[in-house]
């Protein structure tokens, strides 16, 4: 069968949105619920450079408020973890999971030689590559083939139209969803269903991957929608995108879905003109949908099981700009979110501010070393082997 244009670009749309897991879903055990004890991860992409100073705000510290005159946030109205650090005044719900020992947060995460273009070190971050090192595969990806060898029920799922890099491997990729019924009356599409009755695959035939796709996500789609409605949340989420995202997260994991990563993303967090504002919206849509996922969780007993995992692809430089905002920095803060925690709390020291790079913060805590830990300590994987080296474990779980 040979490919017109215009068909090649109609199922290129399609399977541009749903990058699958084939293996993984048909491997997958329905008739079985996912057993108490079973980890998930999900992680929370902050794009655009998340301002972690006035995130975990260093409340005591002089240079902080003389370099941030308009934008600084004050310490009366910070959330106050210690007598040194507070958190932002619209992170109210993380700052009652920092109390109930259900929140750890760890400062100064980067790694060598930080790279300050978005894409740039959005890409280092996703795929757990040195900074001058170009990797066409994701730390998930590489997970995902090592896990497939023996094509077990481990899955991953994005939230999105598109795929990111992360959960891209050499083998296996993630299937990427912005909700389970978009994704079935898509399949439903006459044009699609034709096309892939009708494609006899070859090995000279460039489009195998294409038809490849669509199959399995026709054959794939409803499944993952009578998953999503077999245990629908019965908690209150706000409406919002991160909302509605962890709302559908929440009814896979209570349902016979067998997925071990979900993936989602915020932004833009890329403040150079008026921060206050903007900030502070994109943290309490995180708070408001994080603190009801949570809610979510405890009541169907699977916190335990369970670890939110935020990162963003930089912080933000000390000094304000003239626009009431902040510019491109590097070192910045992850928040763990888990019932299943070993520590609790601050994991670290704040940043130091008289000892910067040119301006930057400096970091402590290469984030490899925090995927290696999630990867050996919580999916139980091989992370040296998913790494490409030797790295050091955490004791946060």
């Amino acid at each position: 069968m040979h490919i017109r244009r215009s068909t090649f670009l109609k199922i290129s749309s399609f399977a541009s949105a749903s990058f699958l897991v084939p293996k993984f879903l048909q491997a997958a055990d329905f008739g079985q619920l996912v057993p108490k004890g079973n980890k998930v991860l999900v992680i929370l992409q902050l794009s655009g450079g998340n301002d972690g100073l006035n995130t975990v705000i260093p409340i005591n510290n002089d240079i902080y408020y003389k370099e941030r005159p308009r934008i600084a946030i004050k310490k009366e109205n910070a959330l106050l973890l210690n007598k040194e650090a507070g958190l932002h005044p619209a992170l109210k719900g993380c700052y009652n999971l920092f109390q109930e020992g259900n929140l750890a947060i760890l400062n100064n995460v980067g790694y060598p030689n930080p790279d300050r273009s978005h894409f740039r070190s959005m890409d280092i971050w996703q795929t757990a590559s040195e900074s001058n090192v170009y990797s066409s595969t994701g730390w998930i990806g590489r997970y995902l083939d090592a896990q497939c060898k023996n094509c077990n029920s481990a899955t991953a799922l994005e939230m999105d139209d598109m795929l990111s890099l992360a959960l891209k491997g050499v083998e296996e990729k993630g299937l990427s969803i912005q909700d389970p019924a978009r994704l079935y009356q898509s399949s439903q599409d006459k044009f699609f269903k034709d096309i892939a009755a009708a494609a006899s695959p070859s090995d000279d035939n460039p489009a195998n991957y294409l038809y490849k796709t669509l199959r399995n996500t026709l054959n794939n789609a409803a499944e993952i929608l009578k998953n999503s409605k077999q245990y629908p949340s019965l908690q209150s989420y706000p409406d919002t995108p991160t909302g509605n995202h962890l709302k559908t997260i929440a009814s896979l994991i209570f349902s016979q879905q067998q997925t071990k990563v979900y993936y989602l993303s915020l932004g833009s967090f890329d403040t150079h003109i008026a921060q206050e504002g903007r900030h502070a919206q994109l943290l309490k849509e995180i708070d408001t949908a994080v603190s009801a996922f949570v809610q979510d969780l405890k009541k169907n007993h699977r916190f335990e099981d369970v670890l939110l995992m935020s990162f963003s692809e930089f912080g933000r430089r000390v000094a304000q700009n003239a626009s009431n905002g902040t510019d491109h920095g590097t070192a910045n803060n992850m928040f763990f979110i888990s019932g299943g925690l070993q520590k609790k709390g601050l994991l670290n020291n704040l940043a130091d501010l008289k000892d910067l790079d040119n301006g930057d913060l400096k970091h402590t805590i290469d984030f490899k070393n925090v995927y290696a830990t999630v990867l050996h300590k919580w999916l139980d994987a091989d992370a040296d082997a998913i790494l490409g080296k030797q790295t050091d474990r955490m004791d946060f779980l």
